[in-house]
């Protein structure tokens, strides 16, 4: 992995931007892959901003989103579709049409899993995926214990995962228990992986996925398989990496070339 540690939130998803930003520009029909919640918002702020102000173009990208949750459909305030249209996709020149997220409502749910990862073949494969990571260590809704090499699937929310995103439907009861999520399998296939983590509840995690074993308990430790991990945090979620002064050195050291700004 690359660990790159910055003042903030704020600082780490400028730098991520931009990281997506140059996949974009050295291959004006990459292939995206989307992750939702509070965590990346600001990274969707600053590629409108580079859209509108330096012209960066989306009209020939495709882009397949980590997962929906099952039972809402794309209008539901609180689904995936919704909450990329309103804070990313209607603020940029992209097809609506080259936007994929997984179908919640699906009559056959297996058939859907199956076809997304077709949809994602017949793009040629993702070019850089974006992730955040759960309080669990969980990756999409690929929440602890489960396969390190699954494919897009049903998944049952773990409790943690329910209490901590349960606030915006308004109460634990409310929030839908299942949901439709690549599998590790799927995102580790990805050319890149981005993953930003903030914040001082997002220590125990990411001391588990960056120097923890390799373990199904934490499913972000996957990353650690993948030939081009980058991870982004800000000074409170590197907290309690043990060899924190050692990714800052080795982050410092690198050639020209190597640097992601």
């Amino acid at each position: 992995m690359e660990i790159l540690i910055r003042d903030s939130a704020e600082i780490g998803c400028i730098l991520g931007a931009k990281i997506i930003a140059r996949v974009i520009r050295e291959k004006p029909d990459a292939v995206l892959g989307l992750a939702t919640g509070r965590t990346p918002l600001l990274l969707y702020q600053e590629l409108i901003r580079l859209h509108r102000d330096e012209g960066l173009d989306f009209s020939r990208v495709t882009t397949f989103n980590l997962d929906e949750y099952i039972g809402l459909a794309g209008t539901h305030v609180q689904s995936y579709r919704y909450f990329m249209r309103e804070n990313f996709f209607r603020h940029i020149n992209i097809d609506p049409q080259r936007t994929h997220v997984p179908d919640g409502t699906a009559a056959n749910l297996h058939a859907e899993c199956r076809g997304y990862e077709q949809r994602i073949l017949d793009a040629g494969g993702i070019d850089i995926q974006l992730l955040g990571l759960g309080r669990n260590g969980h990756i999409g809704f690929n929440e602890p214990t489960g396969s390190l090499r699954s494919r897009t699937w049903i998944k049952i929310l773990s409790e943690q995962t329910l209490r901590d995103n349960s606030a915006v439907f308004g109460s634990f009861d409310a929030m839908p228990k299942h949901a439709l999520t690549m599998g590790i399998g799927t995102i580790l296939d990805a050319r890149r992986c981005l993953l930003l983590a903030f914040g001082p509840a997002k220590v125990r995690a990411v001391e588990h996925m960056v120097e923890g074993p390799l373990a199904a308990i934490c499913p972000g430790s996957a990353l650690q398989l993948h030939p081009r991990a980058t991870v982004i945090l800000d000074e409170n979620s590197s907290a309690g990496l043990h060899y924190a002064d050692h990714y800052r050195w080795i982050d410092s050291q690198k050639l020209d070339w190597q640097r992601n700004g």
